[in-house]
């Protein structure tokens, strides 16, 4: 009698697959909890990362804001005086102010015109007194008075060279416009004087002999 083959009947694959495809789901589920963790341990402190911080500029590459600054600066100076005039004009006020007092040439033209008509406008009957304030007080005075304009502007130039802010590297300026208006102030007060005949009067013709008694 023939045995009846014993039949294995086949396990159900449905029972297999949760045991076979749990590790995968588990290394799965391992390594994005894991990955996180390794992305802030391999992520230096203040990189341009994840963690925060400001990227650090690479190397090379040039700052626009140094170029702002230099940009700036070159707008300063630009905007500064550069101290010429003010040398010129201190050079130029001290000259006035030594002109002004040893005289010049329109002060000395103008006081031989004051004395030509002086000469012109007298008649043969005008007084000693007549004579010396027409032809020589006149033009004493009008040498006086271009000398003092001569001293004024040479003063007012001064004044205004140290009124005005001095650029680095010109510190001789100044005290050349200090000299010139030192030289101003007197020019002005010389002439003042001499305008005025403080200093020196006008001669005075000496009086008149009495006439002898008959």
């Amino acid at each position: 009698m023939n045995p009846t083959p014993e039949t294995q009947s086949p396990e159900p694959e449905t029972a297999e697959a949760p045991t076979t495809k749990a590790p995968e789901v588990l290394s799965d589920s391992a390594s994005e909890a894991e990955g996180p963790s390794l992305v802030k341990a391999g992520t230096p402190a203040g990189a341009g990362g994840t963690t925060g911080g400001a990227p650090d500029a690479p190397e090379g590459v040039h700052d626009l804001d140094d170029d702002e600054d230099l940009d700036d600066d070159i707008a300063d100076d630009e905007r500064r005086p550069s101290g010429l005039g003010a040398a010129a004009a201190a050079v130029v006020a001290a000259c006035l102010g030594i002109v002004a007092l040893t005289g010049t040439w329109t002060g000395r033209v103008i006081s031989e015109r004051e004395a030509l008509v002086g000469q012109i406008t007298l008649g043969q009957t005008a007084t000693p007194e007549q004579q010396i304030a027409e032809g020589y007080g006149d033009a004493w005075h009008a040498t006086a008075a271009a000398n003092g304009v001569v001293a004024l502007v040479a003063l007012l130039i001064a004044v205004v060279v140290l009124v005005l802010p001095q650029r680095a590297g010109s510190g001789w300026v100044r005290p050349v416009a200090v000299a010139a208006a030192v030289l101003g102030l007197l020019g002005v007060l010389v002439s003042v004087g001499m305008y005025f005949d403080l200093f020196a009067a006008l001669p005075a013709p000496p009086a008149p002999a009495p006439a002898p008694a008959g």
